[in-house]
């Protein structure tokens, strides 16, 4: 795997070393504290190998596209909320000090906020079956309230996208009942009342144009290479996706 001009993502034995970014400190910090805390899924941090790059455990399993498949069927769905619930809850008591640099923003954890994930997706899991083991790529962690990692989560896992999408590329073997299936992660990540989540997933979605230009204008990637190829416009077409067939999704339209 590469990263453009951040260098190159290689596994060596049981490692995976990765170029670092000026985030790394407030990722290495976050991955202490779960470990501290005996959270199992996320990978452990061993330190900088001579090239400066990261060097993490590697985690065993399935990920990547792979993992699309693994939240179609309602087993696997489950048990990516309650891998998001059993994350948020580990990382509650996490206080990182007030100057700490995350990708998006310097920070501490305000009140109502944890530190999130940022990008909880299923190719971010790592799974065995339908049970996912691992949480990867911790790039985007940043506090925030815990709405934004399960509105993040359901866009792709609900999923807010047309139906010829859910079937040739998400592995669906019929449309979705997206509704139902917000409902269903919803309720496994311990929420009761599912009002308002459309609109967090579309506000979630229009932030995420906005942070794939910033990251892009100061030369990161992918971000660089994905406004080169279009990606942005591709990211607006989404949002008017969800804006015109949230009828599709939410019981108050």
């Amino acid at each position: 795997m590469t990263t453009g001009d951040l260098g190159r993502v290689e596994r060596i034995g049981n490692t995976v070393h990765r170029p670092a970014a000026p985030w790394t400190p407030a990722v290495h910090d976050l991955l202490r504290h779960l470990e501290s805390v005996g959270y199992e899924r996320s990978p452990r941090v061993l330190g900088f190998d001579e090239l400066g790059r990261e060097v993490l455990t590697w985690i065993e399993g399935e990920s990547g596209p792979d993992g699309w498949a693994k939240v179609v069927d309602d087993r696997g769905l489950i048990s990516f909320a309650h891998m998001l619930r059993d994350y948020h809850d580990a990382v509650a008591g996490y206080r990182p000090a007030a100057t700490t640099q995350w990708s998006s923003k310097a920070g501490g954890v305000a009140d109502g906020e944890v530190v999130c994930h940022g990008d909880f997706g299923p190719w971010n899991a790592v799974w065995d079956g339908l049970r996912p083991i691992g949480l990867i790529d911790w790039d985007h962690a940043r506090p925030a309230p815990r709405l934004h990692d399960v509105a993040y989560a359901l866009e792709y896992t609900a999923p807010f996208r047309d139906d010829a999408t859910c079937l040739r590329w998400l592995r669906y073997p019929e449309p979705p009942d997206r509704r139902r299936r917000l409902e269903v992660f919803a309720t496994a990540y311990g929420l009761t009342d599912t009002t308002g989540l459309v609109d967090a997933v579309i506000e979630v979605q229009e932030n995420d144009v906005g942070a794939v230009a910033r990251l892009a204008e100061q030369g990161h990637e992918p971000q660089a290479t994905w406004v080169a190829e279009g990606h942005l416009d591709e990211l607006r077409e989404r949002v008017a996706w969800s804006r015109a067939n949230r009828h599709l999704i939410d019981y108050c339209e």
